[in-house]
């Protein structure tokens, strides 16, 4: 009779508080050996402050934990890679002037004597790269001129030469492009044949599905369930992550459409898109979708006048013509750009001074601005939008990716624009982060005064077909028709963006 394996690592009653704050509420995790293990859960939830504890970075205020059965408590995270136990963060933290061997083998060098053991660092680079099965890694290379694919490996490499058989990936595919986002996937495959245990923490449940054998859900502090990934839905597991069922993630009051404001027609850009014809109308949400490099980004930006516009036509409220970014905010149209940290956000500036920077004449006079005026009506945005922070005078850089976002989303918002064009404005942040800015949405096109439009940008399939009333899609830079949601399939969507066919089935309403 088989026997079930004796769990590689076991945290019990894991207590943390910071101040009054309970980070960590007697977390129970259970890790077996050469399992895939996702911890999953909004931005808050305790994910990060959980992983510091078992990395050695911050220590339990109750609890205890085991490493193969042995009493294991780091001191600190050296101590826990040795032990055992290595962390492979977003941010990753390689030298850039060493080689790829000297980081692989940084703060533990080989030595002879009084020094370096070049013969045996280079053994020990060697026999870790070994296991990637990746050749055009040498351990000769200058570190900082490769890829973040590449840097992530000799992260990898450092954790396997010092026999650490616990890995944590915390979200390692924010910054990879889509070939490297596989390549990692098969080496997390592979590592997990080998034995090594992985603790995988990522927002998107489609990694999560191809990776994960169980997952662990946490919300506010505490494990509200683990659950085997063959057996779960998408939809069970997002209700226990943000406490509401699926079917409230996507909010749709019933909508009118009314007059057209914005016209597209033929429109060109420089290189894409190709051509473009769209009619957006008050209180309706248009979708856009395609795959990457379809032309998406480059049609937004060209309606905005980040882009030159090489033909066609753009009229506005009934007025034709190109404008630059100054002037369509003028005319009522925000963009949300889906790179908010270099694009969307001055992240050494203040949440007031971002929400409040296209409309700055507003909160003053002679050329002068009022911070209080500017913080009160920001303050009603972190109310109304839950931007979790400690007041409007917070620099917006120290805030996580949801709430820059939704900081970034209220700027659109408290310039009162007609017009709202959204790139990406859900990728990399939390489901629950998402559902407000979902909710924000709906209420800007359902708002009884004045309902506003907006072109949003996706490449998740089910936000289009939760949020949209017609989708359009880009396909090698030409936009089909705008179609309703209730005439189409996820799998019409794909056809066209795949090319296997030209337009959309169903008519433009």
């Amino acid at each position: 009779m088989s026997r079930d394996p004796l769990p590689r690592l076991q945290m019990r009653g894991i207590r943390k508080t910071f101040g009054s704050t309970i980070a960590l509420g007697r977390v129970d995790l259970e890790i077996l050996p050469g399992e895939v293990h996702a911890l999953v859960g909004e931005n808050g939830a305790g994910k990060s402050t959980l992983m510091k504890v078992l990395s050695g970075a911050h220590s339990p205020d109750e609890g205890e934990m085991f490493f193969n059965g042995e009493p294991y408590r780091p001191r600190n995270p050296l101590e826990a890679r040795a032990r055992g136990v290595g962390m492979i963060y977003q941010e990753l933290s390689i030298a850039p002037h060493l080689t790829v061997e000297e980081n692989i083998v940084l703060g533990m060098e080989p030595v002879m004597g009084p020094f370096i053991d070049r013969k045996e660092m280079r053994r020990r680079a060697l026999e870790a790269l070994a296991r990637f099965e990746h050749p055009d890694l040498r351990p000769d290379m200058r570190a900082g001129d490769l890829s973040v694919s590449a840097q992530q490996l000799i992260e990898i490499g450092r954790s396997l030469a010092m026999g650490c058989k616990v890995l944590v990936f915390d979200e390692p595919t924010s910054s990879l492009a889509q070939k490297d986002i596989e390549r990692l996937f098969l080496l997390i495959d592979r590592l997990r044949e080998q034995g090594i245990s992985i603790i995988y923490i990522s927002h998107f449940l489609e990694e999560v599905k191809r990776l994960a054998s169980r997952l662990t859900v946490l919300r506010d502090g505490s494990v509200v369930g683990t659950l085997d990934v063959a057996s779960a839905s998408t939809d069970e597991i997002v209700s226990l992550m943000v406490g509401r069922s699926v079917e409230d993630l996507y909010p749709r009051t019933a909508r009118t459409p009314g007059e057209t404001i914005l016209e597209i027609r033929k429109l060109a850009g420089a290189s894409k898109p190709v051509s473009a014809d769209l009619s957006l109308r008050r209180g309706e949400v248009i979708g856009i979708a395609g795959l990457v490099g379809s032309g998406r980004t480059e049609f937004l930006r060209a309606l905005f006048g980040l882009d030159r516009v090489r033909s066609g036509e753009i009229v506005m409220a009934g007025k034709p013509g190109n404008a630059s970014p100054r002037e369509r905010w003028r005319q009522g149209m925000g963009m949300l750009s889906e790179n908010r940290k270099e694009e969307g956000l001055a992240l050494n500036l203040s949440i007031a001074d971002n929400v409040t920077l296209t409309c700055l004449e507003r909160f003053g006079s002679a050329g002068t601005v009022s911070p209080t005026k500017q913080q009160a009506a920001t303050q009603s945005w972190i109310d109304r939008l839950g931007i979790k922070c400690q007041g409007p005078t917070q620099k917006i850089g120290s805030l996580s990716g949801g709430n820059q976002q939704k900081a970034a989303f209220a700027r659109l918002l408290e310039h009162d624009v007609d017009i709202l064009l959204l790139d990406e404005p859900t990728r990399g942040i939390d489901i629950a982060a998402k559902a407000r800015i979902y909710e924000a949405i709906n209420e800007a096109v359902t708002d009884p005064k004045r309902p506003r439009a907006v072109i949003l940008i996706s490449s998740y399939l089910p936000e289009l077909f939760g949020t949209c009333d017609r989708i359009a899609v880009m396909s090698q830079g030409r936009l089909t028709r705008a179609v309703p949601v209730g005439n189409l399939t996820p799998e019409d969507v794909m056809r066209v963006a795949t090319g296997k066919a030209d337009d959309l089935p169903g008519s433009s309403s």
